[in-house]
């Protein structure tokens, strides 16, 4: 299996440009490995709040459909914290006709500053009730963490009680937040 990713643009580059003999699309990156690695599965990025260079919503998940027809084999998505906005992506990736996995990708957040910082660069919003959470336990890290385990496991059980194919994590050199996000399922 292989991720195929795009990428970011280099760090203070503000916006993606190919180099020479590059690919400028993920979707192109899709057919490179399909035509060459037949054999691999292919992962690719979904964005339930939007890719932050998209020209809309809609033209966002064409985007997507193009690299699912190019032959990607599952979806694993942006982060997110409302499971609602996963939802609606759902449902918008069926109309479109997507019918490979999407899994839901997901951050425990383990402080206030964190999940600011990590948001703001995805494009992702925060419910209101977990800022609050995170900023009344702002000077005690540990119970931040507490918060933001608790948080994940709750979007995790309602998740796989609405079917998903099973959860990403996105561990940022954290995976013990995430052991006790798994802890807290059972």
């Amino acid at each position: 299996n292989i991720m195929a990713l795009r990428g970011d643009p280099p760090q203070g580059q503000s916006a993606f440009i190919k180099t020479p003999g590059g690919l400028d699309y993920e979707s192109e990156l899709v057919e490179l490995i399909k035509r060459e690695f037949p054999h691999f599965g292919i992962g690719v990025a979904g964005y339930p709040e939007t890719h932050k260079e998209a020209a809309s919503p809609e033209a966002d998940i064409d985007n997507l459909k193009a690299k699912v027809d190019a032959g990607a084999d599952a979806v694993f998505t942006q982060l997110f914290y409302d499971n609602s906005v996963f939802f609606r992506f759902r449902d918008k990736c069926y109309a479109k006709g997507i019918r490979v996995p999407l899994v839901p990708g997901l951050l425990p957040p383990v402080s206030l500053a964190q999940v600011q910082k990590v948001t703001q660069l995805c494009s992702a919003n925060l419910p209101s009730r977990l800022v609050e959470l995170m900023r009344f336990h702002e000077n005690d890290p540990e119970s931040q963490i507490s918060v933001g385990v608790d948080f994940t496991a709750q979007q995790c059980r309602a998740l796989l009680s609405e079917g998903v194919p099973g959860i990403h994590f996105y561990v940022l050199n954290r995976s013990d937040v995430v052991g006790r996000v798994l802890e807290a399922m059972v």
